[in-house]
């Protein structure tokens, strides 16, 4: 499916997730999440990116980030190749561990980010993990009350917003911590296979007609001989573009699935 752009925040700050293929857990031990953190806090800081916050479940993983130039995307990418090397060579596997690309949310103000701190910490309690966001080891909710600290973590930022008395905004922050939030973020929301197929096929319907639109053509004018080569490239780019089935294809194109099979044969 087509990628949509990125947007940009106004104030550096960015919520990250990160989810393994197919669902698949991405940290088997508790050596793969210290070599995940590790690399998190080797690399940001050649990005010129500050950490926040995080949070790693068994299959994906929160981030907090704060870039003000936006190089993101090419932290990710690091820490994607230096972690997949790592996991594939001490699971003796090949291929992708991470699905696709990270999904991102700006934050865009100080309540924002707030929530967006209590959200990811709360992530394990939500899963049923622990009863409480400090039993879990493998967040950054024990650099925030002082238990543990990672060099690199930025703290400050969000405890000032508490008081500029440490011990005061840690107490803050804990109860803070501890309230219910209705604010929704970014999550990634399970679909069934039917969901997944509507959604699919409906994008591939909206670029079909604005390729036809901007062609002042319609549907039934795909039928055309004249049009036969234009109706060739469509049929090629819904294939490339959105994966569909020769039948779907077929069924948004007015063309018969034979004649689709063919044209896909033809121009591969």
């Amino acid at each position: 499916m087509p990628r949509q752009a990125r947007m940009f925040s106004d104030t550096g700050i960015y919520h990250i997730m990160i989810r393994g293929n197919e669902k698949r857990k991405i940290f088997l031990d508790d050596e793969d999440r210290r070599r995940f953190i590790s690399t998190l806090f080797e690399k940001a800081p050649e990005e010129n990116t500050d950490i926040y916050a995080y949070c790693l479940m068994s299959n994906h993983v929160h981030l907090l980030l704060h870039d003000e130039y936006y190089n993101i995307a090419r932290l990710m990418k690091r820490i994607n190749v230096s972690f997949v090397y790592y996991f594939n060579k001490k699971y003796k596997r090949v291929g992708h561990l991470f699905q696709d690309r990270f999904k991102s949310e700006i934050v865009c103000n100080d309540d924002y980010l707030l929530a967006a701190v209590r959200y990811i910490h709360n992530n394990p309690v939500k899963a049923g993990l622990v009863n409480s966001p400090e039993r879990y080891l493998w967040s950054s909710y024990n650099d925030y009350i002082g238990i543990k600290k990672y060099s690199g973590l930025i703290t400050d930022k969000v405890l000032n917003l508490f008081s500029e008395n440490i011990s005061v905004a840690i107490k803050q922050f804990i109860d803070f911590s501890n309230l219910d939030s209705d604010i929704k973020f970014i999550d990634f929301i399970e679909k069934s296979n039917e969901e997944l197929r509507i959604e699919q096929e409906n994008q591939a319907k909206k670029a079909l007609d604005n390729i036809l639109s901007l062609k002042g053509l319609c549907t039934k004018d795909l039928s055309i001989s004249e049009n036969r080569n234009t109706r060739n490239k469509i049929i090629m780019y819904l294939k490339e573009e959105f994966d569909l089935s020769s039948r779907q294809i077929a069924a948004i194109t007015n063309t018969s699935k034979g004649t689709v099979l063919k044209i896909c044969n033809e121009m591969k």
